[in-house]
């Protein structure tokens, strides 16, 4: 049956989507069960089962239309229909492996890189493949609502390189937001992971969430007025007051936070981590520290995202970034600091 469908569909074929009446034609073979269509401008895998020839449609109305007697009064205006969001709000960096055989079997041939607009605004983006800490590839533009784009193809053997995805993200229609950017990078055992849960749930892609929504950016602090006597008052309290050292480096591990943890829920661990991170920020504001690394492991993700919170909420903070390190893997933030 599955080789039935194959020479069914040839690439430039016209096909009908089944579940819209969409027409568009195949582009591209991805695998027995896949192939990539392009419908009005949009292009994106689709299973066999989920499309079909358009030459039944295209007869029956034919016949329609001679059946008709006279031309109404008034053509009907067709309504344009909105594409339904496929994932949760947010933007993506996705990944759709192409096949080949090779040895009677197939591999991976080569990965299409795509950009997905979840959200309900366009989106100005700037894209940077990086390898060896050159540019590969580098694209800009808008990313209508709910729209995706094709940016281009990595060759899966390239990939045990490691090459970084940089990317950044504005609201085109509220400059008032936040600009987000980050990069994106896949150790060969992950991608190997992912493409082999791909096959087992026979999906055609896997994605990263960039962002979830765009922040307001936030408000300058006020400016003080500057009085002499009170800088020479402060100085001196600085001075004379003993202030606990600041750390560079900061192990939120709740190992290294107490003697024994014994009898402690996840909550209280939690609580005493953030509250942790809180007191050693402000060391580092106090003595005016460039920067520090805080170390808050894999897991579940949970303690990376309270601490990310928090930083985002210490207007002292310019900026901060959770990048694969030789030494914590993706186990550690780097925080910068602006005074």
């Amino acid at each position: 049956m599955g080789g039935w469908k194959i020479m069914k569909f040839s690439i430039g074929d016209k096909i009908l989507l089944n579940r819209t009446g969409e027409e568009g034609h195949v582009t591209a073979y991805i695998n027995n069960q896949m192939v990539e269509v392009e419908v009005g401008g949009v292009v994106f895998p689709v299973h066999l089962d989920d499309i079909d020839h358009p030459y039944l449609k295209w007869f029956t109305d034919k016949s329609a239309k001679k059946k008709k007697s006279a031309l109404p009064e008034q053509l009907p205006v067709e309504k344009i229909a909105e594409r339904k969001q496929r994932m949760a709000k947010g933007v993506y960096l996705s990944f759709l492996p192409v096949y080949k055989t090779a040895e009677m079997e197939e591999v991976v041939d080569v990965l299409k890189v795509y950009l997905l607009n979840e959200l309900p605004q366009p989106v100005k983006f700037v894209y940077d493949m990086q390898a060896s800490g050159k540019s590969e590839f580098k694209h800009e533009g808008v990313l209508h609502a709910f729209g995706n784009v094709y940016l281009h193809s990595v060759a899966y053997a390239d990939m045990n390189d490691q090459p970084r995805f940089h990317w950044q993200l504005a609201d085109t229609a509220n400059t008032s937001m936040e600009i987000a950017e980050g990069i994106v990078r896949i150790r060969p055992a992950k991608l190997f992971e992912q493409i082999n849960n791909l096959l087992l749930k026979s999906e055609p892609t896997f994605s990263y969430l960039l962002i979830d929504d765009f922040y307001p950016k936030k408000k300058p602090e006020p400016k003080e007025k500057y009085d002499p006597a009170a800088k020479s008052l402060a100085r001196k309290l600085v001075t004379t007051k003993n202030i606990e050292a600041a750390k560079y480096e900061l192990d939120l591990h709740i190992e290294a936070l107490v003697d024994n943890k014994k009898g402690l829920t996840n909550a209280d661990i939690v609580t005493i981590q953030l509250d942790t991170l809180r007191h050693y920020l402000q060391l580092s504001i106090v003595h005016r520290q460039e920067r520090m690394i805080v170390i808050h492991g894999l897991g579940k993700g949970r303690l990376k995202e309270e601490v990310h919170l928090i930083l985002k909420q210490t207007p002292e903070v310019s900026r901060f970034k959770n990048e694969w390190s030789a030494r914590y893997g993706f186990g550690a933030t780097e925080v910068f600091f602006r005074y």
